[in-house]
């Protein structure tokens, strides 16, 4: 097994019998001939098909998983998971979160399948507070506790201390699952912390083109795995086989693509740091982890370090009101106005147009996927649209 995930990214996952082809073939099909003689013969496709199998495999490889998962769409990855916690459980979730993880868990809580418990994930000790606390209600219930750890948060930027929460929780005997889409298996990976269970939205950085609706779930326990497949099973969650071909194909650039964002990140967030100080442009407040004045900088240093480097291609700017923030998406030329990230293009959103947003996130906050087009050009354009929206 190769060693670099540079490598990984596109060697795994092949096939390696002689003759085969160098791209795993797409089964189009829906039912499967069997014979009784046959003791566990495929039946339906719902259960899985074997183009799913080379990307699974893959994902699990970069995560340093054994098990890995395709589901219909990232949402249909964290309500399988969210499944596995008993009726009467507790949840305990970041203050901030993707809006449809955040949405769901909200709403089931409201219907009592779960209690809701929502932390500063950025505040490490009081999260292990909360998930002791957690811990013994669902000891004196009969029931279990979930951490779900989000890092960067979405669309905050908070970094988590991701190994001391993930030890801490495993202490206190509360499983732990991370929504890993932001950070990539390339910067970072949770299950070797010992995290029960990795998420990721395909759709994003994984697939690359915004072109795929897709999720995934890792484990290193094949009984979660077991788990995990029943219901993506029962509920009809699976992808199509040419998402899963147009996905695999997709994440084989997944370490040039993300250089190259990233590279464009850190030059976009530090000109526009620079650019915040004029008083005349709309702009009070640039984050991205990689820079010094983010308030979980070092901490995000030290945790996506990877093989290469990186603080990922996600920065958030705050131009202060609602009317700015429209007002810059406007008049945007390079960028395109739209929601998702992680795709080569850039795109720019502001996160409070969406209903289930958490108001804690500012009105004018405009979350700024970075693509890997000219970093000036890319510059360029947002200088003109701040300029034009003051």
């Amino acid at each position: 097994m190769p060693q670099n995930q540079r490598t990984r990214v596109v060697a795994a996952g092949r096939p390696h019998e002689p003759n085969s082809p160098v791209n795993p073939p797409v089964d189009f099909t829906s039912t499967y001939m069997y014979r009784p003689s046959v003791a566990y013969p495929q039946v339906y496709a719902r259960e899985g098909i074997p183009s799913f199998e080379p990307l699974e495999q893959l994902l699990a490889e970069l995560e340093a998983g054994a098990h890995g998962l395709l589901f219909s769409s990232g949402q249909a990855a964290i309500s399988a998971v969210i499944s596995q916690l008993p009726l009467g459980g507790h949840l305990i979730i970041p203050k901030h979160a993707y809006m449809g993880y955040y949405t769901l868990a909200a709403q089931l809580a409201a219907k009592g399948h779960f209690s809701l418990h929502r932390v500063d994930i950025t505040e490490t000790e009081q999260v292990l507070s909360t998930v002791r606390e957690a811990a013994q209600l669902a000891a004196a219930q009969n029931t279990q506790a979930l951490l779900w750890i989000e890092s960067p948060t979405n669309p905050m930027l908070e970094v988590a201390d991701v190994p001391a929460l993930i030890a801490g929780a495993r202490q206190l005997g509360v499983r732990t699952a991370v929504d890993n889409t932001f950070a990539t298996p390339l910067r970072q990976n949770p299950l070797k912390h010992g995290a029960d269970v990795v998420i990721h939205s395909v759709t994003k950085f994984i697939s690359g083109h915004s072109d795929v609706i897709m999720g995934a779930a890792v484990t290193a326990d094949p009984a979660l795995h077991t788990a995990l497949h029943a219901h993506r099973n029962l509920h009809g969650t699976i992808p199509g086989p040419m998402e899963v071909f147009l996905a695999l194909r997709g994440v084989r650039t997944l370490a040039v693509r993300l250089d190259a964002a990233e590279r464009n990140a850190e030059i976009l967030a530090r000109r526009l740091d620079e650019l915040s100080k004029d008083d005349a442009v709309p702009l009070t407040r640039v984050t991205y982890p990689g820079l010094d004045s983010h308030p979980q900088h070092e901490r995000a240093k030290a945790q996506f370090g990877g093989e290469d480097g990186g603080f990922g291609a996600i920065i958030t700017i705050d131009t202060g009101s609602l009317e700015a923030a429209d007002a810059v998406l406007e008049s945007l030329q390079v960028w395109t106005p739209a929601t998702s990230l992680g795709g080569v293009e850039s795109l720019a959103e502001r996160r409070r147009r969406h209903p289930g947003e958490p108001e804690t996130v500012p009105e004018g906050l405009i979350r700024l996927s970075v693509g890997i087009e000219a970093a000036e050009d890319l510059y360029q354009d947002l200088a003109q649209a701040l300029r034009a929206a003051a």
